[in-house]
């Protein structure tokens, strides 16, 4: 069995990634700035060499919306050659980093070519939005005070898949052999983001009117010519619908 690291092994990823692992025999090192065996700052590279060493494979699930992906990459990638026993570093990416303008899509396609051009054995796997990313979003959304609509984004569909799902496809490119980019993986429907947010609403029992709002910009024109879809990638099975009542079912 392989030694394997996962960076951002506490989160909403690489935990199920982890625990995969764990359970096929892997001796797994999850990375965090908190772990108590591989505190790790990929930030600045602390702790890297030291949870590196022996290592064969990596699997970098850790990722800030705020930034520094790219300088963390760096690290990390600095880190593997100075250790000098990992042959596979296996990527989770997004669908669409390559065509969609969007500040973190373009910081994650940089991540890409960081570890196509670094010389490591690279896996990376896009995947279209997690279930929870869209639950998150009519959250953040749903902040306006009623009774004003709740505003989102005028014709732009999103095909949500599970992150379980996610985690396993990890587990299986997990292997000391890279296999470059791999095919997509996509959820099992696409549907309007505004009807999503509909089903959302219901499931959590809030009544709000939803207001499709155009937007402007080079990144909402490339979502809503779907960009960040794989409709000939749809291998995910657990729908939307399903996660609303297993969340449900999970708070009763």
């Amino acid at each position: 069995m392989s030694t394997i690291l996962v960076t951002g092994g506490t989160g909403n990823l690489g935990a199920l990634v982890v625990t995969r692992l764990r359970d096929a025999g892997h001796e797994v090192r999850a990375l965090s700035r908190h772990s108590k065996e591989y505190p790790v700052d990929l930030t600045d590279g602390s702790g890297l060499d030291a949870a590196m060493a022996g290592a064969e494979v990596v699997v970098h699930c850790a990722s800030s919306p705020r930034g520094g992906d790219d300088r963390a990459a760096g690290h990390l990638i600095e880190a593997a050659r100075r250790a000098g026993t990992v042959t596979n570093v296996v990527y989770i990416s997004i669908v669409g980093v390559d065509v969609v303008p969007f500040g973190y899509y373009t910081v994650k396609y940089q991540v890409e070519r960081l570890l196509e051009e670094s010389g490591l054995g690279v896996t990376i796997l896009r995947t279209t939005q997690f279930h929870d990313l869209v639950a998150m979003s009519v959250d953040a959304l749903a902040k306006v005070p009623a009774p004003l609509p709740l505003p989102l984004p005028k014709g732009v569909r999103v095909q949500p898949v599970a992150v379980e799902e996610v985690a396993a496809r990890l587990a299986e490119l997990a292997v000391p052999e890279p296999a470059g980019r791999v095919p997509d993986m996509g959820g099992p429907e696409i549907r309007t983001l505004a009807d999503l947010g509909r089903s959302y609403l219901a499931a959590t029992g809030r009544r709000r009117r939803i207001l499709a709002v155009p937007l402007a910009g080079k990144a909402y024109r490339a979502f809503v010519r779907g960009g960040h879809l794989a409709p000939s990638h749809a291998v995910g099975r657990r729908t939307f619908a399903d996660f609303l009542a297993e969340r449900a079912a999970r708070s009763s």
